[in-house]
């Protein structure tokens, strides 16, 4: 494992999106050949909602490789997951989460990371948090493990709420039971909405200080933006190359303090002339070393 303290005495803890193609195990050990320790991988075919009848041995020695190697894991939900979705997905939706819960808490996994939800009414603005905490409470009302639904904050691309701290610690607090509910913070999503524009880092961390959000923040997801900020244009870039965001800019994001035992996990293109191994070889040289 690497977790390295850089000069700052900041713990970095990273590792990026890996497949599950060779299995849940295999996911673990893949993070590993990349130096990473942490790792994030889509508990189920990405572009479903099915539910999946995996290999729970799989799972188990997932996690016992993940806690013998010290590597932290997290799940993301398939791409098709909405907790707005139109009403006839609404319970397809609700099982499909349960079960990525449960594959997630058997790897041994921090939690699933959600998208917060979208505007569905353009007469009441209400309309979309009201579904989103009747879908937050109809999953967690029957959900027991220790895995946790990490709601991530959105880029703002066609209509997506959830572009502000406000929004996402409103919908954890009202939520029947919030302890079950972290957060995932992604640099991508937070440039293109104008939450951060790379020079407000310190007034973006006071914010959050203020609201009680990195307090439950469970991971970041370190990406690039290849669009300005502003843009509410989600589309991720390598860090160090190809992005809008400067490298002195996120050098005051990722050295910050609040971050320390956080997990960092890229989810960078790693077919544009930089693979994941090499850059996590990269980030840890400049910040973790």
């Amino acid at each position: 494992m690497i977790n390295s303290r850089n000069g700052r005495g900041i713990c970095m803890i990273v590792g990026s999106h890996v497949s599950i193609r060779n299995g849940y195990l295999g996911s673990a050990q893949r993070a590993v050949a990349n130096h990473a320790s942490a790792f994030q991988y889509f508990p189920k075919n990405p572009r479903s909602l099915s539910i999946k009848n995996y290999d729970k041995e799989d799972a188990a020695s997932c996690k016992k490789f993940c806690k013998k190697h010290q590597i932290q894991s997290v799940a993301h939900t398939p791409y098709s997951t909405s907790l707005t979705p139109p009403e006839e997905k609404a319970e397809m939706t609700i099982h499909s989460l349960l079960n990525d819960l449960e594959i997630a808490n058997d790897c041994g996994s921090i939690g699933v990371v959600v998208h917060y939800g979208s505007q569905i009414s353009k007469t009441d603005p209400l309309a979309s948090y009201h579904l989103m905490l009747k879908m937050l409470n109809a999953v967690l009302s029957q959900w027991n493990g220790e895995c946790l639904i990490l709601l991530e904050n959105n880029a703002g691309t066609k209509g997506a709420l959830g572009t502000t701290f406000e929004e996402l610690i409103q919908i954890r607090s009202l939520c029947d039971d919030p302890g079950k509910i972290g957060f995932c913070f992604d640099t991508c999503h937070a440039f293109a909405s104008g939450l951060w524009d790379g020079t407000n880092t310190d007034a973006l961390i006071a914010k959050g200080e203020e609201l009680g959000y990195w307090e439950h923040l469970k991971v970041v997801h370190l990406n690039n933006s290849k669009y300005p900020t502003g843009s509410k244009k989600d589309r991720h870039a390598n860090i160090f190359s190809n992005g809008f965001i400067q490298h002195e800019e996120l050098d005051s994001l990722v050295t910050s303090p609040l971050f320390k035992n956080v997990p960092f996990i890229l989810e960078t293109p790693d077919d544009e002339g930089i693979s994941h191994k090499d850059e996590i070889d990269k980030i840890l040289e400049t910040w973790g070393r």
